[in-house]
């Protein structure tokens, strides 16, 4: 049975580099079999949004776009914060793959049982 793992993102274009290196692990944490989420706030939950990471591209890295779609189609899960996307008054009619707006209980209830999590 395989473990869970969480990968939390509060960046964006503000420090493209930490948002693609969050999705990295994210990748490879699905790659190990584990049952990957990846929690998107502050200013991260504008990665939630469809075009909005077409254009970061951190050299060394594969585009953030093929890397979110990458974990979407592997079957991994992005948790939105609620209280940050809204404050952004972003649209929740353009989600990414795979992504869900949740309230902080959504998060708790992932990581009660022990599930590992990094920050980026």
């Amino acid at each position: 049975m395989p473990g869970k793992f969480c990968v939390s993102i509060t960046s964006a274009k503000d420090n493209p580099d930490k948002a693609t290196v969050g999705f990295v692990v994210a990748n490879a944490a699905l790659g190990s079999e584990q049952e990957t989420l990846v929690f998107l706030s502050v200013e991260g939950v504008r990665l939630s949004q469809r075009g909005y990471a077409d254009a970061i591209h951190e050299e060394g890295f594969a585009p953030l776009k093929e890397l979110m779609e990458n974990f979407a189609r592997a079957g991994g899960k992005i948790y939105v914060c609620s209280p940050c996307f809204k404050k952004r008054q972003l649209d929740e009619n353009n989600l990414v793959a795979s992504a869900m707006i949740v309230g902080g209980a959504k998060l708790v209830e992932f990581l009660a049982d022990g599930a590992p999590c990094v920050s980026y």
